[in-house]
């Protein structure tokens, strides 16, 4: 049996959340031992679609990312449970064994991820399982996956998938946990800004937008309605420059560690 990764594709997400919908159709009421018991109903999301609104109106933009458990090689859930409930399977997923579990907390506690849910009815700690049990019967896809009307969430061979993991980034890296969970496209900031004439009471069009920072330049022109746009910007502190019809306007410090930048109406 081949190691499993997930690969999720967040251009393609686009927040119609099937994926949650069919994690819960799967796991609420159904019980898949040994590999799990049924998931509450309410409060356990197993598999969720996280919402990041992004900016500052009008310049706002909306990030979607599918989030569950990371399935990591390094696991730091299965280094602290006292009875060795959590298990690595050969095919890279990790298992809470529902039968061994005590429902001490610690994994849940100690889950960088917050990916590990407490069932009070069961006493015991659940969480996504990768579908194990699918697997086990011959699927190749996972119910979030199979759900998925993008195709953004796939379920693959990491064999096959050496290319696409080349490409993608994992969350928490410097953690050290090895997720197999990797994302492609991961949002990056922005800065962003109107250039308008206050005496014409126009909008500038062609305006030279120069962005410097992270140890790059950057170029933008703003367009039609005056607008310019910096994206897939790494966290660092930038300068801007704008000039446009013999004048120009500095900005400093620009910080994109702490958001997305919208600069707003800029009067030249």
């Amino acid at each position: 049996m081949g190691k499993k990764v997930f690969i999720v594709d967040l251009s393609l997400c686009n927040g119609c959340h099937s994926c949650h919908i069919g994690c819960k159709d799967e796991h609420v009421a159904n019980d898949w031992s040994p590999i799990a018991k049924p998931m509450p109903e309410i409060d356990h999301f197993w598999f969720k679609l996280q919402e990041k609104v992004r900016g500052t109106v009008p310049k706002v933009k909306v990030a979607y990312r599918p989030h569950f458990c990371m399935h990591c090689d390094n696991a730091p859930c299965m280094k602290v449970c006292p009875v060795g409930a959590k298990y690595k399977r050969d095919d890279g997923l990790v298992i809470i064994d529902p039968a061994k579990c005590t429902g001490c907390r610690k994994c849940i506690e100690i889950c960088p991820y917050d990916a590990i849910y407490f069932n009070r009815d069961l006493n015991i700690a659940q969480k996504c399982t990768g579908c194990a049990h699918l697997i086990d019967a011959g699927w190749k896809e996972t119910r979030c996956s199979d759900n998925c009307p993008t195709l953004c969430i796939r379920m693959m061979d990491e064999e096959d998938a050496k290319d696409l993991i080349a490409q993608a980034e994992v969350l928490k890296p410097e953690l050290g946990t090895k997720p197999r969970v990797y994302y492609l496209h991961m949002p990056k900031k922005f800065i962003a800004g109107t250039v308008f004439d206050p005496v014409a009471d126009e909008v500038h069009i062609g305006a030279e937008c120069t962005l410097t920072g992270g140890g790059k330049t950057y170029k933008a022109t703003s367009d039609h309605f005056g607008d310019f746009w910096f994206e897939d910007l790494p966290d660092a502190e930038f300068s801007l420059d704008i000039k446009v019809a013999g004048k120009s306007k500095a900005f400093t410090g620009l910080d994109t560690a702490e958001a997305d930048i919208n600069l707003g109406d800029i009067a030249i």
